[in-house]
């Protein structure tokens, strides 16, 4: 096992035995075993492209595939083993399709094992991350762009669940990912790949945000309460608004009340979902926490996509999965018919009293922060507003987070906070005020509503006449991980500079990269304390 794929990776160098996520050894090399099957497989699909075939199943599968790797999506050995032989299955299939001569490089007739024990043995024979190349800039590189990868397969498949696709995304899918079994390559050959991911990734984002907006109307903002009512009750986390919607429509009219967990927090501001009379409130953080939350909710749990954490024995049994998210042992629902799910809380005793938590703001996206640009810039201009933070991304448990919570704390009161995605667990219940009516704490949505934070950020400079640069916003991300490493990519690839970034620097980046880095777009390391960041930018 070699894995530093995420924020926690252990030592700050990479998880070797056993991953902080809660994965095993023998996962992780199973893991990537399906990358390295899938890369074989790109091999022959980017052939297929260039002569006009195009595979809208293949596609589907493949990002799929990539997205099952990302951090706390799946932990269940016998899932990857059937998309290890699906991998190869549609390789022979394509190959065939094709009938030209077997391409070169090993990945392409790679032959898997018929066991999990088998797969594991062979993944930890591949040593895939330390195969990509012996030069350490330019294995950077590579995992910089795998990295970039899952993310973009992540949100390409969350917007396909909602019809919204692109055959280019997959395009550049299997190009890149046959790029990755490439040898000799150049810095100056590897950085334009990494960039053009940023921008296949915006696509991604935006086809995303149509699909979100389309189904479910443009965020408005909503208060959600914080506390419960006495009823039945399901808590639905992840990030999938499709799950949510079915299983509202699902539980209605049952006696059943639907609170939303981490991500899916910003759901309540969608008009098409928060018109549903049951759907309530919000119950607990960030995901790192469900050891310490679940225990205290009294009805079942359904995962949607990614965010997993290996269940406590004292709820396994109320634990439910659908989609790609998968733990062994724990109930998967393939159908989306999720009635053990209503049958579990119908069981339960629910809540059994009424509790006012007080409530939290969310609905900022583009189109309302941009329904009040007007008194933004008049805001601005009249120097009633000095300076915009962008305070987000994922959180995690590493220590070293709280920065991000005094941070907020500390920032002047002429200043807006935007915040997105579960990093805002750190500050979400602060009550920081308005500025003329105009929160100082504006919550765009989920990671996966990135797309909005940067059209804010375009409609803006726009309207100042100046360059996204010029603006005064200052970006203090937290990352985790893959999803993050996406954004990042997009965010250099439209040529924003001076994003602070913690609470430390990806393992996977070598020196002379992170120097590249630093010289190109000034990326840098959060400080030790957010005083002395809050001073460098305000002065």
């Amino acid at each position: 096992m070699y894995c530093n794929q995420c924020e926690q990776t252990a030592k700050g160098i990479a998880c070797t035995n056993a991953g902080v996520c809660g994965k095993s050894g023998e996962l992780a090399d199973i893991e990537d075993v399906l990358i390295y099957a899938l890369c074989g497989l790109s091999l022959y699909a980017d052939a297929a492209r260039k002569q006009g075939i195009i595979d809208a199943a293949l596609d589907r599968f493949t990002m799929e595939a990539v997205f099952s790797t990302l951090t706390n999506v799946n932990f269940d050995p016998d899932r990857f083993a059937a998309l290890i032989s699906k991998t190869v299955e549609l390789r022979e299939a394509l190959k065939t399709k094709l009938g030209t001569a077997d391409i070169a490089h090993p990945a392409a007739s790679f032959v898997p094992a018929d066991t999990v024990n088998g797969l594991a043995e062979q993944g930890a024979a591949l040593k895939f991350i330390e195969s990509l190349d012996a030069d350490e800039n330019i294995r950077s590189l590579k995992q910089t762009l795998l990295y970039g990868l899952k993310g973009i397969a992540a949100y390409t498949d969350h917007a396909a669940i909602l019809g919204q696709e692109d055959p280019a995304i997959a395009g550049f899918m299997y190009e890149a990912m046959s790029a990755l079994l490439a040898q000799g390559l150049t810095i100056e050959q590897c950085v334009p790949v990494a960039m053009k991911a940023g921008q296949i990734n915006l696509r991604a984002m935006e086809l995303l945000d149509a699909g979100n907006t389309g189904s479910y109307g443009h965020p408005v903002p909503t208060s959600v309460p914080l506390g419960h009512r006495k009823n039945k009750c399901i808590l639905i986390t992840g990030h999938d608004l499709r799950d949510l919607q079915m299983l509202l429509e699902q539980t209605a009219g049952k006696g059943i009340d639907v609170y939303t967990h981490g991500e899916m927090l910003p759901c309540h501001g969608y008009p098409e979902l928060k018109k549903h009379p049951h759907f309530y409130g919000h119950f607990g953080t960030a995901w790192q926490n469900q050891h310490k939350e679940f225990p205290e909710f009294p009805g079942p749990v359904l995962f949607t996509t990614n965010c997993i954490q290996k269940p406590r024995e004292d709820y396994k049994e109320r634990i439910f999965t659908t989609g790609l998210v998968g733990w062994p042992g724990v109930t998967h629902i393939a159908s989306k018919d999720f009635s053990p799910v209503i049958e579990k809380a119908l069981a339960m005793e629910g809540w059994q009293d009424d509790a006012d938590k007080g409530s939290v703001l969310v609905g900022f996206a583009r189109n309302a922060v941009l329904g009040v640009a007007d008194k933004v810039i008049e805001a601005v201009k009249n120097k009633q507003i000095r300076h915009f933070f962008l305070v987000g991304g994922c959180d995690g448990a590493k220590p070293g987070r709280d920065y991000y919570t005094r941070f907020v704390e500390l920032v002047p009161k002429d200043c807006v906070v935007l915040t997105l995605a579960c990093g805002k667990f750190r500050f979400f219940d602060q009550q920081l005020g308005d500025i003329g009516g105009i929160p100082r704490l504006l919550d765009v949505g989920q990671c996966n509503d990135a797309y909005s934070a940067i059209q804010i950020a375009v409609a803006l400079s726009k309207a100042f006449g100046c360059g996204v640069n010029e603006l005064p916003l200052s970006m203090i991300i937290s990352w985790y991980e893959q999803k993050a490493a996406a954004i990042l990519l997009t965010l250099l690839s439209l040529g924003i500079k001076d994003i602070r970034l913690g609470p430390t620097l990806p393992a996977f980046i070598s020196p002379a990269v992170l120097n590249f880095l630093v010289a190109t777009f000034g990326i840098r390391p959060i400080a030790a304390t957010p005083e002395e960041d809050l001073k460098a930018i305000l002065g």
